[in-house]
């Protein structure tokens, strides 16, 4: 039984008409889930009370608020506990003119990199297309504003879960409304799926975690690199640009006294040299279980200076919502310790905890 949230407006109404209501309703189902966010049928009141309690348990495929975080910059970050009790990590990111979502696209991450606290939880499970959209219409209500864009660069690796989230993205575009180049996809590298990527043709953002231009260190980052070298990753993604006709991103996170030396800066340029491509640079942002450090500021724009002196276009990122535990898997593995029923370190007192009822 799929949860309706997995279907597109032909297939919900096919789906009323098995139902034997008319086929109109099909339209009205899909409004109400995609734009109001329904998360059971009892809510949709423009259906006859008789069908909606029928069918009151019928599966929508909505996620609860386990807990949320609100950092002083206003960025939420959300744990959402999922129909089978697994937790799923989402951020919820404001500015004056947009609303960007970070979803998961795992249940945690097998790709293990040495920075990040997810990939030092371990891995669960691939989530299903309507879990990724869940995560978004979950804050787009919380906010009470329309979400203007979505990055997959929260837990989870998106190139191992490739087809939900090509229907996800695909549901996102044509059910939620938001628009492909305001959809980004972040990957680490994984082989053949960046070919198998470019060939859907979508008009999303997509963005290439990078972190080094030697790949040696890269390998100590990422330990699954070793099966993916840097040559071989850069010749697929030039496949990419040449496919889509859509340049992307390279993500590099800057790393005190490991990455950000300006020999380092200049590697990374040759690498790049005559790619059709953005820089987004990166200062780390800190967890409790790993060594690493964030560059002083004087690091951090003399490797952004050397990289534009190469005609290396690009931008320093700084991370937002970091007293909420905004790192990927931070607030997970912080509950996971504290709490036994998080299927998986202190909040700051700066920070506002909600606990709604699931």
């Amino acid at each position: 039984m799929l949860p309706l949230l997995s279907l597109s407006l032909d297939e919900l109404t096919a789906w009323v008409q098995t139902q034997d209501q008319p086929a109109y309703r099909g339209k009205q189902l899909h409004q109400w889930l995609y734009q109001k966010g329904a998360r059971s049928l009892l809510d949709i009141t423009v259906f006859p009370k008789a069908w909606r309690e029928k069918l009151a348990d019928y599966p929508i495929g909505r996620s609860t608020i386990a807990d949320c975080r609100i950092a002083p910059d206003e960025t939420r970050k959300y744990l959402l506990t999922l129909a089978d009790g697994l937790i799923i990590e989402t951020v919820g990111i404001p500015t004056e003119k947009r609303l960007t979502v970070c979803v998961s696209s795992q249940v945690g991450c097998p790709m293990a990199c040495d920075f990040c606290a997810t990939g030092k939880g371990g891995y669960t499970r691939n989530l299903a297309p309507h879990e990724i959209v869940d995560q978004v219409l979950t804050v787009q209500q919380d906010f009470g504003r329309r979400v203007s864009h979505v990055v997959y660069m929260g837990m989870g690796e998106p190139l191992l879960n490739l087809k939900a989230v090509v229907r996800s993205l695909q549901q996102l575009n044509q059910d939620v409304g938001i628009g492909g180049r305001s959809l980004t996809v972040s990957t680490v590298g994984v082989p053949r799926r960046i070919k198998e990527l470019a060939e859907h043709h979508l008009q999303i953002t997509f963005a290439v975690s990078l972190h080094a231009a030697d790949q040696t260190l890269r390998e100590q980052l990422i330990p699954t690199a070793k099966n993916y070298p840097i040559p071989k990753l850069l010749e697929d993604c030039r496949y990419y640009v040449k496919t889509t006709k859509r340049r992307l991103t390279f993500e590099y996170i800057l790393l005190a006294g490991v990455n950000d030396r300006p020999e380092q800066a200049q590697a990374l340029a040759k690498q790049l040299k005559g790619f059709q491509a953005h820089v987004n640079l990166i200062p780390y942002n800190p967890i409790t279980d790993a060594d690493y450090r964030r560059p002083q500021i004087k690091q951090i724009k003399q490797f952004s200076d050397i990289l534009h002196k190469h005609h290396i276009e690009n931008s320093i990122r700084y991370s937002r919502g970091l007293e909420a535990n905004a790192a990927c898997g931070q607030l997970r593995t912080q509950q996971a310790a504290t709490n036994p029923a998080v299927q998986t370190p202190d909040p700051l007192p700066s920070l506002r905890k909600i606990n709604q009822p699931s």
